[in-house]
């Protein structure tokens, strides 16, 4: 079960969302039709993957293994005081920490509105998009790992113990939404946009493990679903979609079958 701050957290992001939304109401913009669409394009990504794809996936598990040798490291440097303490993993600055990330949405969405500038209607929901995706995924990975937090236990190694240290959800929103954001736009403003976008990004990241909340890899984790995720959402025009997988009713149960376009 996903605990009382992913609920929060969650709740922030779809709030932002409807409020940002709302006045990039055009087609270009949003669409139920487009969100499903994406949704879709997301989560079969790994369908469409190419070598560099692979490599990438590839790299970032190296990384993340590596970085578990060093867990608990790194908790018993941050973990001092009363960080040090046990506390069932009970994270009481969950929307704090998250602020930064909904300041840029909230922030492009602002901005866009007071402009009338339907290109930054396009990166608010871009924005959004990844934030959704990216959040909706490191939950079920978290759930799956069930990976207790660091303030919930002294040993990185306590998995499938209905955790959800694992990835880690502010560093995964963080990272995707960053991205984006960094990425997005004219070229003419790309390093303040990269200062900002990057910087809300590793600092998330740092504050989580910083708190004793999150193990350092999963916080490097969290950062490679983030920016699998930006990658989608930027590039998300260029998907080939002659690639189809369907699950349809069958008369014994149900019929998974793909199906490619040559």
């Amino acid at each position: 079960m996903f605990r009382l701050q992913h609920i929060r957290l969650a709740a922030s992001i779809f709030l932002c969302s409807v409020v940002q939304s709302a006045p990039a109401a055009d087609a270009s913009a949003f669409s139920i039709d487009k969100a499903l669409l994406d949704t879709k394009l997301y989560f079969t990504a790994p369908l469409r993957w190419d070598e560099q794809d692979w490599l990438y996936f590839g790299g970032a598990l190296v990384a993340i293994a590596s970085a578990h040798q060093f867990d608990q490291r790194v908790r018993e440097h941050f973990a001092t005081g009363s960080k040090a303490l046990l506390n069932g993993g009970q994270d009481t600055n969950s929307l704090r920490d998250a602020a930064p990330t909904l300041a840029l949405i909230a922030g492009t969405g602002v901005s866009a509105w007071f402009l009338r500038d339907s290109d930054g209607y396009q990166e608010t929901w871009s924005l959004l998009e990844a934030g959704v995706l990216s959040s909706a995924t490191a939950g079920i990975l978290g759930y799956a790992a069930g990976r207790e937090r660091p303030d919930a236990t002294t040993s990185p190694n306590q998995w499938r113990k209905g955790g959800d240290s694992f990835p880690s959800l502010h560093a995964t929103a963080a990272w995707a939404v960053g991205t984006v954001f960094a990425e997005s736009g004219n070229d003419e403003y790309r390093w303040l946009r990269r200062i900002l976008g990057y910087g809300v990004a590793a600092g998330s990241s740092y504050v989580r493990v910083g708190e004793n909340v999150h193990w350092l890899s999963d916080s490097l984790a969290g950062a490679a679903l983030g920016i699998a995720t930006a990658r989608f959402v930027l590039n998300r025009r260029e998907i080939d979609t002659r690639t189809t997988l369907q699950f349809q009713p069958s008369k014994d149960g149900w019929l998974l079958s793909f199906s490619r376009q040559f």
